[in-house]
């Protein structure tokens, strides 16, 4: 599966930097999508519509349906969203949109790798979105865990969980550095923000598709936090994310490269 985001990511950076492209898929959807900022606003909306008790479950009937399979989604998808596969963040459902509305990356502690990384390319290149949001959720069982294992708090893992795990505990270990006063629970929720600024800073550090996005303007990156409790997400500013981009741009370890070798 590597190897096939590997190709994807080739023919995608090269369509992306190329000044003619070819007709087809790749092109720009027909009709302009909205700005970063325009984008934004529609997911805050219906997030509210959501918490709210007024949500109205837009293009979910038959025939978006039956436009699904005789249109492309680059015509419709509006946002690149990165979150947790916690069943209790439905992403859809959350921010009130419908089929071809949102293009979901979901993994456990909405972390990125390589494939997560890929697929946000191809979210931002193919689908054509102009915002990228990582999203993380309170109480998130991921971080909640490997907090609880720093802690001293060992449990026996399934064979694949460690490579997860990995990508979490350099955010886990910062929020400890940043915030040597607590302990115990108390430090989860400052793990969990700390995680997404450090999901943020891994894309800009391993995807110069995305930083070139991002530095012309096509596309804003944006972190949040959905509450468990409320239903409510807390949009973060865009200037933290301009600093951990400035950040990555002048640190000498980011990927140089945007093709496969």
């Amino acid at each position: 599966m590597e190897h096939v985001f590997i190709l994807i990511a080739i023919l995608l950076a090269s369509l992306f930097f190329s000044k003619s492209a070819e007709a087809g898929d790749l092109l720009p959807p027909k009709t302009p999508k909205p700005s970063s900022d325009e984008v934004l606003k529609i997911l805050k909306n219906g997030n509210k519509r959501f918490y709210t008790g007024k949500s109205i479950y837009p293009n979910t009937d038959t025939a978006r349906m039956l436009l699904a399979n005789s249109e492309n989604q680059k015509e419709h998808a509006y946002a690149t969203i990165v979150s947790c596969s916690d069943s209790r963040v439905p992403v859809e459902l959350i921010l009130d949109a419908g089929i071809m509305d949102i293009f979901v990356v979901r993994i456990a502690g909405n972390i990125c790798h390589n494939n997560e990384i890929g697929t946000i390319e191809y979210g931002l290149t193919y689908v054509h979105t102009p915002l990228l949001v990582i999203l993380g959720h309170t109480q998130c069982g991921a971080i909640t865990a490997v907090t609880h294992a720093l802690q001293g708090k060992e449990q026996k893992l399934a064979k694949n969980i460690p490579h997860l795990v990995d990508n979490i505990i350099p955010p886990v270990k910062k929020t400890f550095e940043r915030h040597p006063d607590l302990s115990g629970e108390e430090i989860i929720p400052y793990a969990i923000e700390e995680n997404i600024w450090h999901v943020i800073e891994t894309v800009f550090m391993r995807s110069p598709v995305v930083r070139h996005f991002v530095a012309d303007g096509k596309v804003k990156v944006v972190g949040a936090m959905y509450d468990l409790a409320t239903g409510k997400i807390e949009w973060f500013p865009f200037d933290k994310t301009d600093e951990i981009l400035a950040k990555v741009e002048a640190s000498p370890d980011k990927e140089a490269e945007a093709f496969a070798s």
